[in-house]
């Protein structure tokens, strides 16, 4: 099972107006995939079970004036310089460095006055990944947990005004799975908006304002996490014993597998299915 689909946004005119130069519109759009992304300055989970989230993450794009364009419409550059997209896995046939990987998200904005913003872009997106120190490192020699460092790294560089993250913390440790999910809510504070595909329902709480929760493509629920992140819901949804329990610091929703009762075709034994993941 996989939870799919954060959409993290920010005020309506607030942040980096970026694109209008490429396309008449800016770059600051809104992806028009559901109602979980028309609260102004908020975050928005989109969760689904088995990946359809991002099937629809992309299809169109929506200005913050409130006009849109479908994404099948636009150039890939007019995309480019509309939305970031960051893939679950990244590969590169040849040995560039982790810089110059970094220096790939710039490449949309060659000969445009964005140009000029070039170094300071990579310098302050390797910075907030924390892959400064290994710039001039091969990326095929890094670990799975660096290169998703870097990649995410090149998405942050190409400074668009949406970001379109698949898993960004599947292959982090605790500390930069938390870094990751702040760069998210720190773009959304500057006015961008985010879609996030995600595992943990626990980072889902934490970092969203708004969650829709969707069965097989369809709307199962949406709203606040304390509404949408309920046991019996995702007991069904998710085929296996679900409890929902308050942080006993914050009341932020955390949200657990009941170990020790059968899952939908399991066996009754401590743990079920459900299994566990290594991040």
């Amino acid at each position: 099972m996989r939870a799919a689909g954060t959409a993290v946004r920010g005020p309506r005119d607030g942040g980096r107006a970026r694109g209008a130069d490429e396309g008449g519109s800016t770059g600051g759009a809104v992806p028009g995939v559901a109602a979980a992304c028309e609260v102004d300055g908020r975050a928005a989970e989109r969760h689904q079970p088995g990946g359809a989230g991002q099937q629809h993450a992309g299809r169109c794009t929506r200005a913050r004036g409130g006009q849109g364009s479908a994404a099948g419409t636009l150039s890939a550059r007019q995309l480019a310089v509309r939305r970031a997209v960051l893939p679950q896995s990244s590969a590169l046939a040849f040995p560039f460095t982790v810089a110059e990987v970094v220096r790939m998200g710039r490449a949309p904005w060659a000969g445009t006055s964005h140009e000029d913003e070039d170094e300071t872009a990579v310098a302050e997106a390797m910075a907030a990944t924390e892959v400064t120190a290994f710039a001039g490192r091969p990326f095929s020699a890094l670990s799975g947990g660096e290169r998703a460092r870097v990649a995410l790294a090149r998405v942050l560089a190409q400074r668009t005004g949406v970001l379109l993250l698949d898993e960004p913390t599947a292959a982090l440790d605790l500390r930069h799975q938390e870094a990751a999910l702040a760069v998210c809510r720190e773009r959304a504070a500057a006015g961008d908006a985010v879609a996030v595909v995600l595992h943990d329902l626990g980072q889902a709480a934490a970092y969203a304002d708004r969650i829709a929760l969707l069965t097989d493509g369809r709307l199962t629920a949406l709203g606040r996490p304390d509404r949408v992140l309920d046991g019996e819901v995702l007991t069904g949804v998710y085929g296996c014993p679900v409890e929902v329990l308050p942080h006993p610091r914050t009341g932020a929703p955390l949200v657990l597998p009941e170990r020790g009762r059968p899952t939908a075709g399991g066996s009754g034994e401590s743990g079920g299915r459900s299994g566990s993941r290594a991040g």
